[in-house]
């Protein structure tokens, strides 16, 4: 297994390309189960999970081809074409490594009438129950059935006849399923208290280039009229804010300035807004974010929300940062209440922070040094490359697979701009 071996303490300075968003890709991937034609996706960020997605379509008869295979390339093109979907059954043993997969039951459900999908698995960051799935299925017309860890959904005769669903709390992944199961029903499906994130919009907008007719893109209120079928489409995933934030945080940290090619302002601002307040020189045009920072960093209060509050995926960077920042910061951990298992892990390099339930006091300190560490899930994994940049010493980083989830050759990036960072076998 492979191990990350970080010496800290070089200035990160220079341009750091910005890849295709995960969370994106994996809502996009799926949309090809929802027409005959060809669906082609660009800036499809080389990850792990995007490997596993694959997989997982492939399994239902969906051929794929991959361009963009060389070493040297970031980013690739797939091409997807579900012809005859040959099964309608997501099994375990596909599902159970990334939550993402319950993505299929929507699309599956809308193409094939019935779909059967695996409860799914992912990063251990809390509970993450896909209730919400599932009543908004019911509510457009589908029968849903739970039996020996699988779920099991089914359109009446004649198909889904549409429906409103009213979600009680914003859920992302839900949000996403209702749309895709939504676009093919037989009549009008309203979504309200509907998740708004950019990769909503992106969904959205693709759905549309492929002859789906959605209103109230971006905003909480969504409604679906139904086609009676969809096209192909060539369509780039929008870049991805995450990696846009977790890269700001790096050069922050170690005093540089780094641009960030590709990333989009818009879509982050909550994270621009975030690092602003800490004391960071935030810059951007249409094509770019350009992040610095000199002198001591400052102490702030944050807490995560769902868009356009400040992202859940970004509270474990943002964290590792405060470590240098001066005075005590609080953070508040609102979307997932098991968030914090990175903080053990920095408290090993001289980390000064204390939690109790979905709160963290974290004072800063003037030394960070390197340690041992262990990843725990994606962006705790992100959080410890953070603190190792700005530690005295050598730090190693194991279990890399949570990062291969999430960033693109992620060593390479830093080592763009000046970072000592190794990957080496374990």
């Amino acid at each position: 297994m492979d191990k990350l071996i970080i010496k800290g303490g070089n200035r990160l300075q220079g341009t750091i390309p910005i890849s295709g968003a995960k969370n994106a890709a994996l809502t996009l991937i799926p949309c090809a189960l929802l027409t005959e034609e060809p669906l082609t996706l660009r800036n499809l960020p080389r990850l792990a999970d995007i490997d596993g997605f694959q997989h997982l379509m492939n399994q239902f008869g969906v051929t794929t081809v991959i361009q963009g295979t060389r070493p040297e390339d970031f980013g690739r093109v797939m091409s997807m074409e579900a012809t005859r979907i040959t099964s309608n059954v997501a099994p375990y043993d596909l599902v159970r490594k990334m939550r993402a997969s319950i993505l299929v039951l929507g699309p599956m459900l809308a193409r094939s009438g019935e779909a059967t999908v695996s409860m799914p698995g992912g990063c251990a960051i809390g509970n993450r129950p896909i209730d919400l799935h599932l009543r908004a299925l019911e509510a457009f017309g589908a029968k849903i059935e739970l039996a020996a860890g699988y779920v099991r959904a089914i359109q009446p005769d004649g198909g889904m006849p549409g429906g409103d669903y009213d979600f009680p709390v914003v859920s992302v992944g839900a949000t996403e399923n209702a749309l895709m199961a939504a676009v093919l029903a037989n009549g009008t499906c309203r979504l309200f208290n509907a998740a708004r994130e950019p990769e909503i919009v992106d969904l959205c907008n693709m759905l549309v280039a492929m002859g789906a007719e959605i209103e109230g893109i971006g905003t909480s209120n969504l409604t679906i009229h139904g086609v009676k079928r969809l096209h192909g489409a060539t369509y780039r995933v929008m870049p991805d804010r995450i990696e846009a934030g977790s890269y700001a945080c790096a050069a922050a940290i170690t005093g540089g300035e780094v641009r960030l090619e590709g990333a989009k302002a818009d879509d982050m601002m909550s994270t621009i807004h975030a690092l602003q307040a800490i004391g960071c020189e935030v810059s951007w045009d249409a094509k770019s974010v350009t992040v610095g920072a000199s002198g001591r960093l400052k102490a702030t209060n944050l807490t995560t929300a769902p868009y356009p509050g400040l992202a859940t995926d970004m509270q474990a960077q943002l964290m590792a940062l405060l470590c240098k920042a001066e005075g005590a910061s609080v953070l508040k951990e609102t979307i997932f209440e098991n968030r914090f298992m990175h903080v053990p892990e920095l408290i090993r390099m001289g980390a000064d922070i204390t939690t109790e339930g979905r709160t963290a006091v974290v004072k800063g300190v003037e030394t960070l040094t390197g340690a041992e560490v262990m990843a725990t899930d994606l962006r705790a994994s992100m959080s410890l490359v953070i603190a190792a940049l700005a530690s005295e010493g050598e730090t190693t980083v194991r279990r890399l697979y949570h990062l291969d989830r999430g960033y693109e050759r992620l060593e390479e990036k830093l080592q763009l701009v000046g970072a000592d960072i190794e990957r080496v076998d374990d």
